[in-house]
């Protein structure tokens, strides 16, 4: 029993570079990535092309980050047979299921029964990420019983369990201050026994430096393990200074995807633009991170 225990806090210690900062690489976006894909052809985006692209990132990039996030969707099976990820590289295995709605990717969230722990394991995972959705009109019981049920799979199947609640808006016509809701979802699930917090950048990474690391400081103070950034909602290149000033107020890197490889998609030589353009700005992530950890 005590060996089982013991495996979250080893395999959160895999997750990281030898500074200790996390610097993880996400690639489970499913219909969110075709639609970025589909912008930049005339024609329909086919699920081999999604899975193409997310196994170039993976080949490319994994050999410069501490983790990978990559979705059975799509990619993971594919991944694993093709032993695309880098072997320094840990394996983070996405467990939610996205349920669509007419005017959104991703309306609510289950946990993914086709997401068996004992599967990933032996395709070598790590950990597991559950997306929680943030509503303030909807019942928090809902979401704090899912993040519960979730991290206790988690820790019975010695898998580090990462929560990425993501704010939005409430489904009626009211006042909304999505900033307020970061914090509020942090309040709520960040103390639910969850070994990595995965959190949306404060003010999407803008503003004043005064002001970001006052909002990541009241993050700090409210989830109670260690936690992460994620990129989405934070331009490209303001990204490494939201990673920095997160970092500086409690913060420990990052989990993000769309800051190290969306500026690539569309070039005309993915491979060239991935080893390149891309690594560049991963590695530049790792050098922000380490930094801001160990200083």
């Amino acid at each position: 029993m005590q060996q089982i225990e013991d495996r979250p806090r080893a395999g959160l210690a895999r997750l990281a570079r030898p500074s200790g900062a996390f610097a993880m690489l996400a690639i489970d976006q499913r219909e969110a990535l075709r639609a970025m894909l589909a912008a930049h052809q005339s024609g329909p985006v086919s699920d081999q092309q999604v899975t193409d692209f997310k196994l170039e990132v993976t080949r490319a990039l994994t050999p410069h980050a501490s983790a990978i996030l990559l979705d059975k969707q799509f990619v993971w099976d594919q991944a694993v047979a093709q032993k695309a990820v880098a072997p320094s590289c840990a394996l983070i295995a996405a467990a939610d299921l996205f349920i669509p709605s007419p005017d959104a990717f991703v309306d609510k969230v289950e946990i993914d029964p086709a997401v068996v722990a004992a599967e990933v394991m032996a395709d070598g995972a790590t950990a597991l990420k559950l997306l929680v959705i943030w509503r303030q009109d909807e019942a928090a019981e809902t979401r704090i019983e899912m993040t519960r049920r979730f991290v206790a799979q988690c820790k019975d199947a010695g898998l580090v369990s990462i929560i990425e609640p993501v704010a939005k808006p409430p489904r009626g016509a009211v006042p909304y201050d999505w900033n307020a809701g970061v914090l509020e979802a942090a309040k709520e699930l960040g103390g639910l026994g969850a070994d990595l917090y995965k959190a949306e950048v404060p003010l999407h990474g803008r503003g004043s430096e005064a002001a970001l690391r006052s909002a990541c400081a009241a993050l700090t103070k409210a989830i109670s393990s260690p936690w992460v950034v994620l990129s989405s909602g934070v331009e490209p290149d303001e990204f490494p200074r939201a990673v920095e000033l997160a970092c500086k107020e409690g913060a420990s890197g990052f989990l993000a995807g769309r800051a190290v490889w969306k500026p690539v998609i569309g070039q005309p030589n993915l491979k060239a633009a991935l080893a390149g353009e891309a690594t560049d700005r991963l590695k530049r992530l790792c050098e922000v991170a380490d930094r801001a950890v160990q200083g």
